[in-house]
């Protein structure tokens, strides 16, 4: 009997069952091997940036044998899951990122930094390199969105200021892309597809524009895609992320996630401090004296007690 001959492959694209799987020998749209589906799992068997190993049946077709192990995923609770612990579902965005891109608008609409705050509260728990890109500086300055953005920098965040419109600051941003595997996260109409189109000339991912009547975003994607880029490296475009989850964060360990509040937690009077309410608290005492930033600890008070930002 003839051994199957597995090839190792990057899956691209994960759709309704379906993935798009690159490999030596081509792209193969493969579905997976019926006994990887068993037993019900509480997370996506395979998603976009998987490595995997696969058998070709035919030309084009393949199906997926093995998925390797993940070293880290970008995540969030899947939006037709129960709110009750035990019946929550992980829904995998992209697994393997070698860095996380949160895009923000300067303007239109305008910057919501306590879902900025989320995001890098998810890059810090899965410990992944974050990047903010601050896209459609043409419309406020460059000026004024370092005064909106600035802090990050202070926390030794890496911030891009650019415009998809205009042109400003693509070159840097292609660079820093160049050779990694990207999720790129951010709200609808903040320009995410446009940017991308502009690091990428032909590319023409659909885009959508900010609502003129409810001033939100349109969602331009769909499904996460991995898309090569030139000079090497990939993008995902990820779908809009209007639940973010903190997928299986608990309040405790949610300090150790602020960079600048990390530090102050030896300093607390109680080893147990909630940074709340109690006495000798050095993170309190840190936000009144103006160490720490009032918006920043607003961020870690809702994400404490579960409220969306």
């Amino acid at each position: 009997m003839t051994e199957t001959r597995l090839i190792p492959g990057l899956i691209l694209r994960a759709q309704s069952g379906f993935f798009d799987v690159d490999t030596q020998e081509g792209l193969l749209r493969c579905q997976l091997r019926g006994r990887l589906t068993q037993p019900r799992r509480r997370t996506d068997v395979a998603a976009a940036g998987d490595r995997v190993l696969v058998s070709r049946i035919e030309p084009g077709i393949g199906v997926i044998e093995k998925v390797e192990a993940r070293v880290r995923v970008l995540s969030r609770l899947a939006p037709a899951g129960r709110p009750d612990r035990k019946g929550r579902r992980e829904q995998v965005l992209l697994a393997n990122p070698d860095q996380l891109a949160f895009v923000f608008a300067a303007a239109e609409p305008d910057p919501n930094l306590r879902l900025l705050d989320r995001l890098l509260v998810v890059a810090e728990r899965e410990r992944i390199p974050a990047l903010i890109i601050v896209n459609k500086i043409d419309l406020t300055g460059r000026k004024a969105a370092e005064e909106v953005f600035g802090l990050y920098e202070g926390l030794e965040y890496p911030v891009l200021y650019v415009s998809a419109k205009s042109g400003k600051g693509i070159e840097e941003l292609h660079k820093v892309l160049t050779g990694k595997v990207t999720a790129v996260a951010g709200r609808s109409g903040v320009g995410k597809s446009s940017l991308l189109n502009a690091i990428q000339p032909g590319l023409a991912l659909p885009t959508k524009e900010v609502s003129q009547t409810t001033g939100k975003g349109r969602h331009a994607t769909v499904y996460p895609e991995l898309v090569p880029l030139d000079g090497g490296g990939y993008m995902a475009d990820t779908p809009g992320l209007r639940a973010f989850a903190l997928w299986d964060i608990e309040p405790a360990e949610l300090d150790a996630y602020f960079r600048e509040l990390r530090p102050l937690v030896p300093q607390c009077a109680f080893s147990d401090c909630t940074h709340t309410h109690e006495p000798g608290c050095a993170v309190v005492q840190a936000v009144e004296d103006g160490r720490v930033d009032a918006g920043r600890y607003e961020s870690y008070l809702l994400i404490r007690s579960g409220e969306e930002e």
